[in-house]
């Protein structure tokens, strides 16, 4: 017989699985933007062009998204920890908060001060798996904006990649 794990062991669980960092944005049809910081993202195939990102039932972004069936994935560089503090924050103001445009097509806001590359997508599925949407996204174009130094988060800590120039590689660091 199996059980459920407790939500505080899943938790422990995924903190040892350090990953990057991105804001998810969407336009509601009215014109306003939203977002939510995302760490549950991942390529799904490359042909077509595929991401999955897990948003929170209930959110205001998730609706934007369905509503106007396009989104835009921010990854954030190492210098971006505010911008994804502020939108893991909830705060109703914070597109006033930091520099944006909107996407030129299909997509949502473009958080161009702090990410690095941006994806802007057209939803193609959605799927409600307990207090999370599942939403699969068609990858439609990809903006590099800086050279892509990712902000990492992982034991409930933020970090960034450090550059080992003896070596030739990158290795990252957890800070406070």
């Amino acid at each position: 017989m199996s059980h459920q794990p407790h939500p505080a062991d899943l938790r422990r669980l995924m903190a040892g699985f350090p990953t990057g960092v991105s804001v998810v944005t969407a336009l509601a049809p009215d014109g306003t933007p939203w977002g939510m910081t995302c760490t549950s993202l991942c390529s799904v195939a490359l042909d077509p062009p595929t991401l999955l990102v897990c948003l929170r039932a209930g959110s205001p972004t998730l609706r934007a998204v369905l509503d106007s069936g396009e989104l835009s994935v921010n990854l954030l560089h190492e210098r971006a920890r505010s911008t994804s503090e502020l939108f893991g924050s909830g705060a109703p103001d914070r597109f006033g908060q930091v520099p944006w445009v909107p996407a030129q097509n299909e997509g949502g806001p473009h958080l161009i001060e702090a990410a690095h590359t941006i994806a802007d997508c057209v939803v193609t599925a959605e799927q409600t798996v307990g207090d999370h949407a599942v939403v699969m996204a068609h990858v439609t174009l990809v903006t590099s904006l800086r050279r892509p130094i990712p902000l990492l988060y992982g034991m409930r800590r933020y970090g960034s990649w450090a550059e080992d120039a003896e070596n030739g590689f990158l290795s990252y660091d957890f800070i406070s």
